[in-house]
């Protein structure tokens, strides 16, 4: 699927109306100021990811995207460690950046996974009409590019596009860089793009 400047620009406002939600109840977790921006969004080609997924260490939270449309494809959160120890540092106090991935972290991946997914499905089910539930999450702390590829090759026929959320996320501390990746089958795919065509016509 070929996005166009406006459809662009439209995913990515639909983007950051999810990224505004989690931000909010972030901040109310952590109890400080957290702003969770799209600047980017791109969609490709699932055979290219490989191209747009590095081999940094990251937290992947995988969900199974699921309500009414059923086994609609997957979507996943990616951190890097740097990003998943800030936030660990903050909801705990603690301040040890140069430390390993411990059980804390991946609680704390977990808990923050569900959140930016709920909130992003919820701006998504709002626009379509339609209810989507994430499954309860798995996690893999792992090369980003293995992680991946062991959910692609999962999906081997059900999906043909990844949409690739890139956010920054802004707190007390400077600024840090995710993704979120939605791999949706092809019905869903198809209501995205006749939510992206609804979007536009205000603007066409």
């Amino acid at each position: 699927m070929k996005l166009d400047t406006i459809q662009k620009d439209a995913l990515a406002e639909f983007g950051n109306i999810g990224a505004a939600h989690a931000a909010t109840t972030l901040s109310q977790m952590l109890m400080c100021p957290i702003e969770i921006t799209v600047p980017d969004v791109q969609v490709v080609d699932i055979a290219e990811i490989h191209k747009y997924v590095s081999n940094e260490i990251s937290a992947m939270i995988v969900f199974q995207i699921q309500g009414e449309v059923a086994d609609g494809g997957y979507v996943i959160v990616s951190m890097p460690k740097q990003t998943i120890i800030q936030l660990t540092n903050l909801m705990l106090g603690t301040g040890d950046p140069d430390r390993d991935i411990n059980e804390m972290d991946r609680s704390a991946a977990i808990e923050i996974g569900n959140i930016m997914i709920s909130a992003f499905l919820d701006a998504t089910a709002e626009l379509l009409g339609i209810v989507m539930l994430p499954s309860p999450p798995a996690l893999a702390i792992d090369m980003a590019h293995a992680a991946f590829e062991s959910v692609v090759a999962q999906m081997a026929g059900e999906v043909n596009d990844v949409i690739i959320f890139n956010t920054m996320l802004t707190s007390e501390a400077p600024p840090v860089y995710g993704g979120i990746f939605m791999l949706p089958n092809v019905d869903l795919m198809h209501q995205l793009s006749l939510m992206l065509e609804r979007l536009m016509e205000p603007l066409s």
